[in-house]
């Protein structure tokens, strides 16, 4: 879906000679991800590298293309998930934000800033940014 998305909005900047800005949503799993998750963490990770791919390849036309890798996020999905196939009870949100360094998951409003801020003007020259949006931070060490 991504690529062909991507295909059309480009091919219509180019044939209007209009500047633009592509931001792709992936997740932290485009970086390994759990066993489990194999697949999708190949989907986002091969997501991570059309992204740096378009904004290399139409940087010139002004065209600018970046990812945001959420981790763990606060949203309806993700609660159908954690009571489907985890097993989840009431209160399972709580429980996880208590155990999280900033006491909450990400939520998407926050993210809504974040993309806007990339689909802007004020991005600049910003582009083939693969931007972690999470707590943890990858290779960080966690001291106990």
């Amino acid at each position: 879906g991504p690529f062909f998305l991507m295909q059309r909005l480009v091919r219509h900047l180019l044939d209007t000679k209009k500047p633009g800005s592509i931001v792709n949503i992936l997740s932290q799993t485009a970086h390994c991800g759990q066993p489990y998750l194999t697949a999708y963490s190949a989907s986002k990770g091969s997501l991570a590298t059309l992204t740096k791919n378009v904004a290399n390849a139409y940087r010139t036309h002004w065209v600018r293309c970046n990812a945001i890798l959420p981790g763990w996020t606060d949203t309806p999905g993700e609660d159908a998930t954690q009571r489907k196939f985890h097993g989840a009870t009431d209160g399972w949100l709580q429980r996880a934000e208590s155990r999280q360094p900033m006491k909450q998951l990400a939520k998407p409003a926050q993210m809504a800033g974040l993309a806007t801020y990339l689909l802007s003007p004020e991005s600049g020259v910003m582009t083939g940014a693969l931007i972690d949006y999470d707590q943890h931070v990858l290779g960080a060490y966690l001291e106990q």
